[in-house]
């Protein structure tokens, strides 16, 4: 098979038809025309030999092949911005050691989000001033945070493992704790147990499904909320009582009472997944190290689950 030569330009012309969504608002992003912008994919359809945007009046959609092309064009960006940071931090230290600096892509449910990574981030940028973190929070629905680092918008997601939303092919991660469930409900309501259920969508995975279905006294949700911070909120407004992993119950009001589900309640894995090229990248591996150490430190390390 011939090889194919695309320039760095040419993968950006990808990126940017797919994020954009057609030829003309590509074209205002890269500062260039539409016209041109249609002259550059046409030019990669031809080196490529597939189509790779579906146009229409309504703009340019990636056909399946076209996916994957953005997708590897993502990703071979984010390689190329890696090796001009990393190359200029060796040997920039005032020690005379490497540099850690640029940008860091994170994908993280709202949770982890908000209890999870700003202390190791605070860390990081304390340890590591030039990196630039910034955080996406995405639902575990569906691809979830995996998929964001799966298809290039993310350099490492914060997901949770072994659920409804498995790692996609090709990433590689670790389980970093293990979240039990507990029950919420109003402070000092008598018979939790017979409230309504308030639950949400992302609340969904296989192993507290199982779980679920042991136990004849959660009813049907009968009230469904978008996030488990309305959730929560919900609960404590006295409409019903709620299965909730211990990250969401971080500072929890106290008009709010948990309640321990005893020794067979649910958990959930809770991890970190990335690509393989971009875990040897310096911010990555860094990042990974903060978490790992305030794992430790907070007492939350978990034997590896083969072990359990």
């Amino acid at each position: 098979m011939q090889a194919v030569d695309l320039a760095p330009q040419e993968l950006r012309t990808l990126v940017a038809v797919a994020g954009e969504g057609g030829f003309s608002a590509a074209a205002v992003a890269l500062g260039t025309t539409q016209s041109a912008v249609s002259h550059a994919v046409r030019g990669i359809e031809r080196k490529l030999g597939v189509v790779l945007f579906d146009r229409g009046r309504y703009g340019a959609r990636p056909t399946p092949a076209g996916a994957r092309a953005v997708t590897h064009a993502r990703r071979v960006l984010r390689m190329l911005e890696t090796l001009a940071a990393e190359t200029r931090g060796v040997g920039a230290g005032p020690d005379g050691g490497d540099t850690v600096a640029g940008p860091l892509r994170v994908a993280a449910f709202r949770s982890a989000a908000l209890y999870l990574l700003p202390p190791a981030l605070e860390r990081l940028t304390a340890r590591h001033p030039g990196i630039e973190p910034t955080v996406r929070v995405v639902r575990e629905v569906g691809p979830g945070t995996a998929g964001e680092v799966a298809e290039g918008r993310a350099d490492i997601g914060i997901a949770t493992l072994g659920t409804s939303t498995p790692v996609p092919p090709g990433l590689i991660g670790d389980v970093l704790l293990e979240e039990p469930y507990s029950l919420v409900h109003p402070a000092g309501h008598p018979r939790p147990r017979s409230l309504p259920l308030v639950d949400w969508r992302e609340n969904c995975s296989s192993y507290t499904r199982s779980w679920w279905a042991g136990q004849d006294w959660i009813p049907c949700a009968t009230v469904r909320a978008e996030d488990d911070g309305a959730v929560l909120s919900m609960v404590g407004s006295g409409l019903g009582m709620a299965i909730v992993p211990a990250l969401s119950l971080t500072g929890a009001p106290p008009t709010l009472e948990i309640t321990d589900l005893g020794p067979d309640r649910p958990t959930r894995s809770v991890g970190y997944v990335t690509t393989p090229e971009l875990a040897t990248t310096l911010a990555v591996r860094a990042l990974i190290r903060e978490l790992r150490e305030l794992r430790e430190l907070r007492g939350l390390a978990q034997r590896p689950q083969a072990e359990r």
